[in-house]
């Protein structure tokens, strides 16, 4: 576990760290071979207007500036420290630099947690000093950090370039995908406002740079590579902020890599052994409006749209090409992504004919033929744009003899300059079109090489309009029994179980208000005879023993049994196979439950990570559920319509809806469960695992039962 500066309190003070007034660099070197040189000079070269002090032993001249031999003689106070010392000096370092009045620091020395025990150690050290005197300190183990305000100029890194100013963040877990990035933002003429290598995360981390970020007028979309996330629950909670603000969204791109290990209990659960962390990440992303990317590539041709381009209003795209076969490329690109051609008006239709020759298409996509000089597409341009139906245009050229790709550009800047829609172009190949490019590009227009990669982008810019507008909602809260849970919890903990019994697992469940046929515990067969008649038949029972996990596979389940003789013959026979493969074994008893009508089977689970917080889990369930692997994520508490959309995400969820004469489900109440197993998780911590499955899926308005329960706590 990080050590990390309190967050109760408030979101820690970045000024000091983007737009400081003096900076101390403490390891400055005369060698340019050195991260201690590059430092000082990209500071001077990137245009840093305050105060920078020195601190060298053995120098008394760096770079032009006077040079200090220890912290304690600069003689005045900082607000930035630059620390690049021996990891074994870091924290006495900073403890210097505190004691001096820096209120942030960035530790570009590596050699901490990330090369073992020793390394930890030392990096517990640095973060409890940054605790003691206040430091909002980036890294250890980092590039850096650059910051493009004309007002602020840093560049307080050690990359070997300074980008130009732009309106997107970038703030990345890697040091080393910092220097490629930069490189090829370089090249592609692309500019950041902020611009962070996090390292090893041990105080700041990427939702202290959100909750900057979010009030940062200079960024209009934000960049994120992540290898993990450092609260998960937090991160949900930044992101919204800034994503969901209908007049100030500033939306957030993700790559995340690397996988988490799974805990030593994931096994012992459906949950568990679905619930891949991948998958989760997945959903944290969709629970926080954040759009998670593929690639780098992809992360780089959404963030120039979104930087220089208006949302989309809805899905309806038109496009403009001068050859048939890109435009039919775009045409199934889109309509992959989300998005729907635009309808257009009858009077646009008939502008179009009055402008386009005979053999031009009118309809979408607009064909405006191989000969179409720039006039032609300025036309079409002007008068799609006017029509209502019209969310967002393409426009497609391919270079020809007779195309006049300059111009053509032009005229696409000078028309998009009256629009209100995002306009996006593809000018497909290099060499020629490469002029025509350079003009869009320099003049806000985003370019993209294939139709593909534009069609990709106008539908990811779909989705998140989609998230903008989204109905708000908050947490349900149902009317349950958290007593009678937490006595249930208290007893099985005394008693020294993890695993509550069965029995008590659905009287959980019944706390809440989830659908539980009646049922009971017995020990001896003639027991579970009695108990059945009492229930009702047809019954139900299942042999209850903590060697067997997984009841069906082994035979320990008897369905449908119809009087208390075939009970009674059904436990010992039960109990006869158990002994024979378990000789020394426990067994405990038996369950016994009503026999649930038929319906379709689902099952709904919950698994607790220290980092990611209470996971819950949907999909179809029954015997089959870990080979179909049919399932859905999202983190408690859930929001809006989270529970409806993780039954809709499903494969089966044409089934639930049914199909060839079959019923539809009753999918209003398996929303309800998964709201409810929401609520458990978020009021019970001690909870680690739940299992739900199955959770047999009645005729709709018919509702659904609980047929078996598995509650792992911690």
């Amino acid at each position: 576990m990080n050590h990390v500066i309190d967050k109760k309190s408030s979101a820690p003070d970045l000024t000091h760290l983007f737009s400081p007034r003096s900076i101390a660099v403490i390891g400055a070197s005369r060698r340019p071979e050195t991260v201690g040189y590059a430092m000082v000079d990209n500071l001077l070269r990137g245009g840093f207007k305050g105060k920078i002090h020195l601190v060298n032993p053995k120098a008394d001249e760096i770079c032009g500036l006077p040079c200090f031999h220890s912290v304690e003689a600069i003689p005045e106070s900082f607000d930035l420290a630059v620390v690049i010392v021996p990891p074994s000096a870091s924290a006495a370092t900073l403890k210097a630099c505190g004691e001096k009045g820096a209120k942030a620091a960035i530790v570009i020395t590596a050699g901490f947690r990330e090369i073992g025990a020793e390394g930890r150690k030392l990096e517990d050290e640095l973060c409890a000093v940054a605790q003691d005197y206040g430091i909002a300190m980036l890294g250890p183990n980092c590039l850096g950090m650059i910051n493009t305000d004309p007002d602020f100029l840093v560049n307080a890194s050690f990359a070997r370039t300074m980008p130009v100013a732009g309106n997107i963040a970038f703030i990345s877990q890697s040091g080393a995908l910092c220097t490629a990035v930069l490189d090829y933002a370089k090249g592609a003429a692309i500019g950041f406002s902020k611009f962070v290598s996090l390292g090893n995360k041990s105080a700041l981390n990427e939702i202290d740079m959100l909750t900057y970020l979010k009030h940062d007028p200079k960024t209009h979309v934000i960049l994120l590579y992540v290898e993990d996330l450092v609260d998960a629950r937090r991160f949900i909670e930044a992101s919204r902020e800034i994503t969901g603000e209908l007049e100030k969204s500033k939306p957030i791109l993700v790559i995340k890599s690397g996988r988490t290990a799974q805990g030593a209990q994931a096994a012992q659960s459906h949950t568990g052994s679905l619930m891949g962390a991948d998958e989760v990440y997945d959903a944290i992303f969709a629970q926080a409006g954040v759009l998670r990317m593929d690639s780098i590539q992809q992360m780089f041709d959404l963030a120039i749209a979104f930087s220089k381009q208006p949302f989309p209003t809805g899905p309806n795209t038109a496009i403009i090409t001068n050859a048939g076969g890109p435009g039919i490329m775009a045409t199934d690109t889109c309509i992959r992504a989300g998005l729907s051609l635009a309808k257009f008006k009858p009077e646009t239709e008939a502008a179009l004919s009055k402008v386009l020759p005979p053999t031009a298409n009118i309809h979408n996509p607009i064909d405006v033929i191989g000969d179409a000089r720039a006039d032609r597409y300025e036309e079409a341009l002007k008068i799609v744009a006017k029509d209502p139906n019209v969310d967002s245009i393409l426009v497609i050229l391919t270079p020809q003899a007779m195309t006049a790709i300059e111009e053509t550009a032009q005229v696409i800047v000078k028309a998009a300059k009256g629009i209100k829609v995002p306009i996006i172009s593809c000018f497909m190949g290099i060499a020629d079109v490469s002029a025509g490019v350079k003009i869009l590009e320099e003049n806000g227009i985003p370019h993209y090489r294939f139709p593909e990669n534009a069609g990709q982008v106008l539908g990811l810019m779909h989705r998140y309009q989609q998230w903008i507008q989204r109905p708000r909602t908050s947490v349900k809260a149902f009317k349950v029994d958290s007593a009678a849970v937490k006595k249930i919890i208290q007893e099985t903990k005394q008693s020294g179980q993890e695993m509550v019994p069965i029995d008590r697992a659905m009287a959980i469940f019944e706390a809440y208000g989830f659908p539980v046929l009646p049922y009971g515990f017995a020990r001896t067969p003639q027991e579970a005879a009695n108990l059945a008649e009492k229930i009702g038949f047809p019954a139900v029972v299942k042999t209850i023993s903590p060697q067997i996990v997984h009841k069906f596979d082994f035979g320990a389940v008897r369905l449908n049994l119809s009087d208390a003789q075939e009970v009674a013959q059904a436990c010992n026979l039960m109990t006869a196979k158990f002994k024979q493969v378990f000789p020394e074994g426990k067994l405990d008893g038996f369950f016994v439950q009503k026999m649930s009508a038929k319906g379709l089977e689902v099952i709904l689970g919950m698994n607790r990570d220290a980092a990611l917080g209470a996971t819950l889990m949907f999909g179809l369930g029954g015997i089959y559920v870990e080979v179909l692997k049919d399932v859905t994520f999202r983190l408690a508490p859930l929001r809006e319509r989270s529970a409806e959309l993780m039954v809709e995400e499903i494969r089966g969820y044409r089934m639930l809806k049914g199909v060839r004469g079959e019923k539809p489900s009753d999918i209003a109440k398996i929303t309800e469960c998964i709201e409810r197993l929401s609520q458990l998780a978020c009021d019970h911590p001690e909870i680690q695992e739940i299992d739900m499955n199955p959770l047999m899926v009645h005729a709709d308005g018919l509702g659904a039962s609980v047929l078996d329960a598995r509650i792992i706590l911690k």
